[in-house]
């Protein structure tokens, strides 16, 4: 069993207002955590893994292959693999979430960053 917890040492800010944490990983998924501040967010981007996650708090507006998704506090979505996305956080507070990616993420890109 993987344990891992959030803490800010295990927190990254990888673009300006937007701080990921990589938490648990298992042979099948990983756990990400995020913390995006109102205005910023990811540009588009594609990666192998499907992603499904949980809105705890703020307001993201998706672009998924060029259709938009507004997601709100208490809203989970998933984007498929290979999906071209973006994301930004467009409410009036932090958009605050978890997301779990399968095949695991145990190493993203902006982890090696730091």
């Amino acid at each position: 069993m993987d344990v891992a917890g959030l803490d800010d040492e295990g927190s990254s800010e990888v673009l300006d207002g937007v701080r990921l944490a990589q938490l648990a990983a298992g042979d099948r998924m990983s756990v990400q955590h995020f913390d995006i501040e109102p205005g910023a967010g990811v540009d588009d981007h594609s990666h192998e893994h499907e992603q499904a996650g949980f809105l705890f708090e703020g307001a993201i507006l998706f672009v998924v292959d060029g259709e938009e998704y507004q997601v709100e506090a208490g809203d989970s979505y998933v984007i498929p693999g290979e999906a071209v996305h973006s994301a930004t956080s467009n409410g009036d507070e932090p958009a605050v979430g978890v997301e779990l990616f399968s095949p695991p993420r145990p190493n993203p890109p902006w982890a090696a960053e730091e």
